[in-house]
């Protein structure tokens, strides 16, 4: 299980909530910035590390399926860290330009082929 710091940004794996008809607001594939990250503690959920987004602040919990946690944070397992994709950036770089060629005359002489003769058929001959 990696873990994160602060100003770290983090990519959401994992959208789906068992259990939870209210949308939590993460989408996967999403990426975050990290605001808190650390062990937390929860009556229900037991102890995990968690992290809390800037980008989402998820207010206090008491809807009809909330446990009255304020700003509870997600669980780190739903996230990865954001890893820059290095094949991508090196694709990002251009390859130097070929060196142009100027054409000179050939010296050789060019070499045209001779017209094909066509040789007329015989006639056939009654004898």
């Amino acid at each position: 299980m990696p873990t994160f710091q602060v100003g770290q940004k983090v990519v959401c794996i994992n959208d789906r909530f068992k259990n939870v008809s209210i949308d939590q607001g993460i989408r996967k594939g999403q990426v975050y910035t990290v605001r808190w990250a650390g062990h937390y503690r929860h009556y229900v959920d037991g102890d995990f590390y968690g992290i809390k987004l800037m980008e989402l602040y998820r207010g206090k919990d008491d809807g009809p399926e909330g446990y009255g946690a304020v700003d509870m944070p997600f669980r780190a397992s739903r996230f990865r860290p954001l890893v820059s994709d290095r094949i991508r950036n090196m694709l990002g770089i251009k390859a130097p330009q070929p060196k142009t060629v100027v054409s000179k005359p050939s010296i050789v002489p060019a070499i045209r082929p001779k017209p094909r003769v066509v040789t007329p058929e015989r006639e056939k001959e009654d004898v």
